[in-house]
């Protein structure tokens, strides 16, 4: 990376903004404020925000159990449903999900906080190292889990309560897959994504080996034939291609990429940024991407994207955000060309776009925005290999309504499912539901046997 005044580099700022820019975004609530907090639900018995939560913890309950003084109850209530609620609570999109189906979510109120009311119950389970659960006696069964990321834990985690042995792969060097390697790092700090994995495999009877990938040191035939059921919990690894000119300059990188080098920086101060950014996309990437190389002190910082405001992917909340960090978004414009000086980028040609009997339709009138360095956030591909004869559609893994796919004894949930949804908190209910539906299938294949409860 290029070190002069106009080029790529870190330690813009001096070292005491890094911890400033990078602290947490949501602090956590005193035991006052949750109790205040609190006080505002309702309590309805027939909550929509139960509803719209994806892995359905009982809110209103958990909401109750804090008003009355009683945060580890509260905190075994979100646990039986999501033993990631700690990190959910962090980083799920509250305010598309629960929050904005809160009945106090009005014009003239705003909804109770869900979100940090659950943070304020779970963090004072895992920081008293509260455990809920205890392992079911032995079943004999053995179940291999591929990917350590929110599917997997969560279904590692269900299946140990069980009694079952699980052994995890991950190609990483650590367990967590998005929570520790795909989101902001204001949005989880002080290492709570490795806090939250010692505590999910504190039940014990799960082994994880790092440094395994599918497809170069095992493929799903070896596993099926080692294990008594196999869950596939891979996310996405591939990162979607611009296939414009100029692609490949020096300047143009991930923005996957870029969060995960600044989720594993202890100062932040080494992480190169320029000084004239643009980042293509409209989803969660792009905008934790564009509001951290602000924070690292990029002079200007500029999303693009080929669609307008109420197309984007990442919410108004999240599109707040990054104005308020002074991140300029710009709707109706696609890339066309990287505009290059000495093989290094200057900028970028964007054409503008519109809608035409509601498909997407360049204008032909361009514009250039300089750049000395250009983020793709555009969407993530699925990548695996060794996967034998398993069924896809669209380049994700067939599965039913229980996260089984077309062969024998495999499941999988997560990203890496058609329909998956690209979040921790869909990601942990596909684990969960799947070591379910793993139970149940030893259990029938065992009449004699009773079920594991």
């Amino acid at each position: 990376m290029g070190t002069t005044q106009s080029g790529i580099l870190g330690g813009r700022l001096p070292l005491a903004d890094y911890e400033t820019n990078f602290s947490d975004l949501h602090p956590a609530l005193d035991r006052h404020e949750a109790l205040v907090a609190s006080d505002r639900c309702y309590f309805c018995h027939d909550a929509p925000c139960m509803t719209a939560c994806p892995t359905s913890i009982d809110i209103p309950l958990f909401i109750r159990q804090i008003s009355t003084g009683n945060p580890i109850g509260s905190a075994k209530t979100i646990f039986d449903q999501n033993i990631l609620g700690g990190m959910c609570a962090r980083v799920c999109p509250t305010e598309t999900l629960c929050e904005q189906a809160c009945v106090r979510n009005t014009a003239e109120e705003r909804p109770v906080e869900i979100g940090r009311l659950q943070r304020y119950a779970t963090d004072i389970a895992m920081k008293e190292n509260k455990q809920f659960y205890a392992r079911a006696a032995a079943s004999g069964q053995r179940v291999a889990v591929v990917g350590a990321g929110p599917a997997g834990l969560a279904c590692a985690h269900r299946l140990a309560v069980k009694g079952h042995e699980v052994v995890i792969y991950d190609a990483r060097e650590k367990s967590g897959g998005l929570n520790e390697y795909g989101i902001a790092a204001y949005k989880s700090v002080d290492d709570f994504a490795q806090s939250e994995v010692d505590y999910v495999l504190s039940i014990g009877g799960i082994e994880v080996r790092h440094g395994q990938a599918l497809g170069r040191d095992f493929s799903l035939a070896d596993l099926s034939e080692q294990y008594d059921a196999v869950f596939l919990g891979l996310g996405l690894a591939g990162v979607n291609a611009l296939r414009i000119e100029g692609e490949n300059a020096e300047g143009i990188d991930d923005a996957v990429d870029f969060i995960a080098a600044l989720r594993q920086s202890k100062t932040k101060a080494d992480i190169a940024v320029g000084r004239r950014i643009v980042v293509l996309g409209g989803g969660m990437t792009a905008i934790d991407a564009a509001v951290q190389a602000k924070l690292l002190g990029a002079e200007e910082v500029t999303i693009c994207y080929r669609r307008g405001k109420e197309h984007m992917n990442a919410s108004e909340f999240e599109q707040d955000l990054a104005a308020s960090k002074g991140v300029t978004i710009r709707h109706w414009l696609q890339p066309k060309r990287i505009a290059l000086k000495d093989d290094k980028v200057a900028g970028i040609e964007l054409e503008y776009t519109t809608l035409v009997d509601g498909k997407l339709t360049a204008t032909g009138e361009t514009g250039i925005i300089a750049a000395d360095q250009i983020f793709k956030a555009i969407g993530q591909t699925f990548e695996a290999s060794g996967l034998g004869s398993l069924a896809f559609e669209g380049g994700r893994i067939v599965v039913d309504a229980e996260g089984k796919t077309s062969l024998a004894n495999v499941w999988a949930g997560g990203d890496c499912v058609v329909g998956g949804e690209d979040l921790t908190v869909s990601a942990v209910a596909n684990g969960r539901d799947a070591a379910e539906a793993i139970n149940r299938a030893f259990a029938a294949a065992m009449p004699q046997a009773s079920a594991v409860a």
